[in-house]
């Protein structure tokens, strides 16, 4: 009798989980929708129209990209948490800024760090620090020297609150004394280019990708990139490294996540079809033309990056906390 039981409740089992399984083999049989947490035109934006082109070749199912940009990506990151979780409703996850967001008891979200499921990821996009083409400041010690100078005057805009562009500007002060900001938050890359272009922002603090196609045109110019080596897209802009700042260091990973609970099966179908579409060679040439520096991360590797970006991101929100302007 309980070898009867124990044989029903196994089929019972079985027979439960026949439905997701037949729908993880059938998966997609409809469009997929991949969300961007900022407005078009960013650099996060463009990476995600050129993966998604090539991925639904090979889907056969539209991949359809939404932006629902609004309070730094909370409002985008949001919507992916509380999404059904059955792949047909992804979105990228811009590292650091999706953990603060959860850090900020501010911020008041309504979702944790736990609510996602990392995929894959696509870019590391080292920071930069940039001007307009005719701005008096000709590098980064002109900046933070006028930044001491005369605090809390210089316009200095990043993507949103507590996003990396943020924590890389309380770097700056903290490694130079003395050196305050008029920190403006915006909703973009996009919102910081015509900001800057158009006389409202004096100065921006955002990623290598963004500016690239603008400092080859001459419209822009890059004061230093913040990372330990210089960048090939831009290959003579000193780094904060060079300039004497060696902690200023910062950089936004973009990857694609799923909501929690999403099935084993349709995770690893996306993950196939969206690394085999990294690696297509349109792909890698259209990115690198926009300056956006390739770091494919799948499965154990990104889940393991996730989890670290999200422990360093405690302290660069109590490091928030603590500045005196805000």
């Amino acid at each position: 009798m309980a070898n009867t039981k124990r044989l029903a409740l196994g089929l019972a089992v079985a027979l439960a989980l026949l439905p997701a399984a037949v729908a993880a083999q059938n998966f997609p049989d409809r469009p997929v929708q991949l969300m961007v947490a900022f407005p078009a035109g960013g650099s996060t934006d463009i990476g995600a129209r050129v993966v998604a082109a090539i991925a639904e070749k090979a889907m056969g199912q539209p991949m359809v990209v939404v932006n629902k940009a609004g309070a730094g990506g909370q409002v985008g990151w949001t919507e992916l948490a509380r999404a059904k979780p059955d792949g047909y409703y992804l979105g990228y996850i811009n590292l650091p800024a999706t953990n603060t967001v959860v850090l900020d008891p501010e911020r008041q979200a309504i979702f944790k760090e736990t609510d996602f499921q990392p995929i894959i990821n696509q870019v590391l996009d080292p920071g930069v620090i940039w001007v307009k083409a005719d701005s008096p400041y000709k590098s980064l010690k002109d900046l933070t020297e006028a930044a001491k100078a005369q605090p809390n005057t210089i316009r200095t805009a990043t993507t949103g609150i507590l996003s990396d562009d943020h924590l890389a500007i309380l770097m700056v002060e903290e490694a130079v004394p003395g050196a305050v900001f008029r920190i403006v938050h915006l909703a973009g890359g996009a919102d910081q280019m015509k900001g800057v272009l158009g006389g409202t922002i004096d100065v921006a603090f955002d990623n290598v990708g963004s500016i690239v196609p603008r400092v080859k045109s001459g419209e822009v110019r890059a004061l230093a990139v913040m990372d330990r080596a210089r960048s090939k897209f831009l290959p003579d802009v000193p780094t904060t490294l060079e300039a004497g700042l060696p902690n200023v260091v910062s950089s936004s990973t973009r990857g694609i996540a799923a909501p929690k609970g999403t099935p084993a099966a349709v995770i690893k179908k996306l993950e196939e079809t969206l690394a085999k579409a990294m690696a297509d060679p349109e792909h890698v040439a259209k990115l690198e033309a926009q300056g956006l520096a390739i770091k494919v991360m799948t499965g154990a590797e990104y889940q393991k990056y996730y989890d670290e970006t999200h422990e360093v991101a405690k302290k660069y929100t109590e490091w928030a906390k603590t500045r005196p302007h805000k």
